[in-house]
């Protein structure tokens, strides 16, 4: 799951803050003319919102449950000892295990709230607290991101189309430590421009995972990125950020994916997520007015991957695998 972050400083938030009022309305009839001349996508759409799920009482639960105010980046970075490290490796591979679980649903004809009803089920089975799951007042237990949603997709009554591309962000929180990573996966008969956009967005994430070692400059992800999404055309969403993570959902270091002078540089034993967002056309965001969903300004695609990694003496461990 995301932050924000104003690009150009290192102020970070967890929510983007709606640039245009009423702008749901203002989307449905503002987008690029040519895209929707060649495509049979419909504009995306709010559905209706189920009540929050129970979790039972036995369960951890992550101090922010009880606000509605989101913590945003706490200051310190997540860096652990052995007993950490075990359990951001459980928690990691449950994510892992339920956003596999959760690839495995998505079909034309399935609604969002469903994929929601499935992941919060196995996260509570397995004893852990889904982690989206009123952060800053978020209603449900994971982020369903259809077409041009760039984040934060609300699980809703609205079924998945053929032709749909879904990114699915499931965080669990394990015995005190989060594992958060995120996917984005095909509907049905998915057009070649939009697998493209996909393909490139997972290569970016790994791309960036593999020149993550100790000492290794922060800024150095950003610029991974931005220079392979650029060979491509993609855009690349600057306001959200991936975020160091562990004991708490989001902490230093804020990791901008595209090319910047940040400071800093890894840390042993530190856990941190890297999480890419490339659009096939406009990379800035606007939000809709439920205050979470956040779509490219123009209507097109977007993609995006993610994983919790550990920082090792022979570079970065993905602890979100399975």
């Amino acid at each position: 799951m995301f932050c924000f972050v104003n690009a150009g400083s290192t102020k970070v938030s967890a929510g983007l803050s709606r640039t245009i009022s009423g702008l749901t309305d203002l989307l449905f009839n503002s987008w690029n003319q040519d895209d929707i001349s060649n495509s049979k996508r419909k504009p995306l759409r709010p559905g209706k919102v189920s009540p929050r799920r129970p979790v039972p009482d036995h369960i951890l639960k992550p101090p922010y449950v009880k606000s509605r105010q989101p913590p945003g980046i706490a200051s310190g970075h997540e860096v652990h000892d052995e007993k950490g490290k075990e359990c951001m490796r459980a928690s990691g591979k449950l994510a892992a295990q339920v956003l596999k679980y959760a690839g495995t649903l998505v079909k034309p004809g399935i609604k969002t709230d469903d994929i929601d009803e499935a992941v919060h089920q196995m996260i509570i089975e397995n004893g852990a607290y889904p982690s989206p799951l009123g952060y800053g007042g978020f209603p449900k237990s994971v982020c369903t991101s259809v077409n041009e949603c760039i984040c934060h997709g609300i699980p809703d009554s609205r079924a998945l189309e053929d032709g749909d591309i879904i990114n699915i962000d499931v965080t669990v929180y394990l015995n005190g430590y989060h594992g958060d990573t995120s996917a984005t996966f095909f509907c049905g008969d998915v057009d070649e421009k939009a697998k493209k956009l996909v393909q490139v967005t997972e290569e970016c994430l790994h791309k960036a995972i593999s020149i993550c070692a100790l000492g290794v400059d922060y800024k150095k992800i950003g610029k991974t990125i931005h220079d392979y999404a650029d060979k491509y055309g993609y855009g690349v969403v600057k306001e959200f950020v991936g975020h160091g993570v562990g004991r708490v959902f989001h902490a230093d270091p804020v990791i901008l994916h595209h090319r910047n002078n940040d400071g800093g540089r890894m840390l042993l034993n530190q856990t941190f997520t890297i999480e890419p967002m490339l659009t096939m056309g406009s990379s800035n965001p606007v939000m809709w007015d439920d205050n979470w969903t956040v779509v490219t300004a123009d209507g097109s695609l977007s993609a995006q991957f993610e994983h919790t990694i550990l920082i090792t003496e022979n570079g970065a461990e993905i602890l979100t695998l399975c």
